[in-house]
C-alpha cells in the first residue's frame, strides 16, 4: 500500500494547508536522469512506461511483471525490498556527473565516485546522521533489484537480466560517529550504454522538492510523453499503471485531483475532468529556460519535411521540428546535417510512440 499522504482538503473550515514543495534547502544545478525504460526496451514496449520504482516507504519485496505483444519484463527485488523512487536520486547524481564530463569531452567510467555529503544536497536532503544511514540503505536496494526480460529477434527469444548498478563501495571514517566519507558506485552496462547514447532528459530542479512519490512519478511520465508538446492527455486508468502506484483506483483519483488543484508540478500544469477521468498536462514553457539552453536555431532545408511525413506517420512534423530544435538545444548539439538529423529523429520519435 502507498504511504503517500493525503493532501488536506481546503473546504475544511480551518484547515491549513501545507506548502505543496519542500524548502529549498541547499543550491541546485542542472539535473539529469536517465530514462531507463526507454533505453533498453523502447523497440519492444513503446507504448508502456514501465516503473521500475516502487512508491511505498515501507519495504516492497513482491516480484513486478508486465507484458506487451509477447514481451514482458520482470523486476525483483532483494530481501531488503525494490529500489524506491528516492533511491533513484543516486543514479540521477551519478547520471549528471557522467553527462557533465561528457559535454566537456572528457573520458567517462561507469565507475563513479560519490561524495556523500554533496549527493545529499545535490538532492535537497538533510545532512543529519540519519541521511547518511538512508543513503547506504538506498545503494543496498540499488544493488538488489534486478531486471529481466526476453529479447526476440527473428524466431529466436533471448533472456536477459541485469541490475541498476553492479557494485559499490562505501567508505566510513574510523571513530565513534562512524560518518560516511564517501561511496563508489559501478553503473551497469545497460544503465551507462543508455547514458552513452543519450537517452536522458533534463529535469526541472525542483524535482527533489517534490513531496509525495506519486507526484515525482508523474512528472516524470509527463517529461517523457509531453516534453516539449503544448499539451498531452491521457486516461486515469492508463495513468495508473504507468505510476506503478499500488493504491486502488479511487485513492489514486483522489490522489490526482488533488495534484490538479495544487497544480505545483514543474514544467507542466495538471488539470483532471472527473467526469471522462482524464488528465492534461500543459506545457509552461519553462524547460530551456530552466537549464538556461535555447532552441537551436539554425537552417533546416524545407524538403526535410517530406522525408520526416515518412518516418514518422501520422505525426504533425512541425511539431516534431520543434521538439528536435529544443532537445539539440538543451543537449549543445550542432547538428552537421540538420535535415539527416531531423529524419532520424522523426525516425526515433515514431519508433518509440507509435501513431498519435
Amino acid at each position: 500500500m502507498d504511504t503517500e499522504t493525503p493532501n488536506l482538503d481546503a473546504s475544511d473550515e480551518g484547515t491549513k494547508l501545507p506548502a505543496p514543495l519542500l524548502p529549498e534547502r541547499h543550491p541546485q544545478h542542472d539535473l539529469f536522469i536517465c530514462d531507463v525504460a526507454d533505453a533498453i526496451l523502447k523497440d519492444m514496449m513503446a507504448h508502456m512506461e514501465h516503473p521500475f520504482y516502487s512508491l511505498s516507504k515501507k519495504p516492497e519485496t513482491n516480484v513486478r511483471r508486465y507484458e506487451h505483444n509477447g514481451n514482458w519484463i520482470e523486476i525483483t527485488p532483494s530481501v531488503k525490498g525494490l529500489a524506491t523512487i528516492y533511491d533513484k536520486d543516486i543514479l540521477i547524481y551519478c547520471i549528471s556527473q557522467i553527462m557533465a564530463k561528457l559535454k566537456k569531452n572528457e573520458e567517462v567510467s561507469p565507475r563513479v565516485r560519490i561524495n556523500s555529503r554533496d549527493l545529499l544536497v545535490f538532492t535537497n536532503r538533510g545532512t543529519a546522521g540519519k541521511d547518511y544511514t538512508a543513503l547506504v540503505e538506498a545503494i543496498d536496494r540499488l544493488a538488489g533489484t534486478r531486471i529481466s526480460t526476453n529479447i526476440k529477434t527473428s524466431d529466436e527469444e533471448q533472456y536477459d537480466t541485469f541490475g541498476l548498478i553492479d557494485t559499490a563501495s562505501i567508505r566510513r571514517k574510523h571513530g565513534l560517529d562512524g560518518r560516511l566519507l564517501w561511496c563508489e558506485v559501478k553503473l551497469s552496462d545497460w544503465v551507462f550504454n543508455a547514458i552513452r547514447s543519450q537517452e536522458v532528459l533534463t529535469l526541472h530542479k525542483d524535482y527533489f522538492r517534490l513531496r509525495k512519490p506519486i507526484e515525482r512519478r508523474v512528472y516524470e511520465i509527463a517529461r517523457k510523453h509531453c516534453g516539449y508538446q503544448d499539451e498531452w492527455r491521457i486516461g486515469l486508468p492508463t495513468l495508473l499503471k504507468k505510476t506503478g502506484s499500488q493504491s486502488p483506483m479511487k485513492r489514486f483519483r483522489q490522489m490526482i485531483r488533488d495534484l490538479a488543484d495544487y497544480d505545483h508540478l514543474p514544467d507542466y500544469s495538471v488539470t483532471f475532468d472527473a467526469e471522462t477521468d482524464m488528465v492534461t498536462f500543459r506545457n509552461r514553457g519553462s524547460m530551456l529556460a530552466s537549464s538556461g539552453a535555447e532552441a537551436w536555431e539554425g537552417h533546416l532545408d524545407g524538403d526535410a519535411h517530406i522525408e520526416a511525413k515518412s518516418a514518422a506517420p501520422g505525426w504533425d512534423t512541425h511539431m516534431l521540428e520543434r521538439e528536435w530544435r529544443s532537445w539539440l538545444g538543451e543537449n549543445e548539439i550542432e547538428p552537421k546535417h540538420p535535415a539527416r538529423h531531423f529524419v532520424k529523429f522523426c525516425k526515433s520519435w515514431y519508433e518509440k510512440r507509435g501513431r498519435p
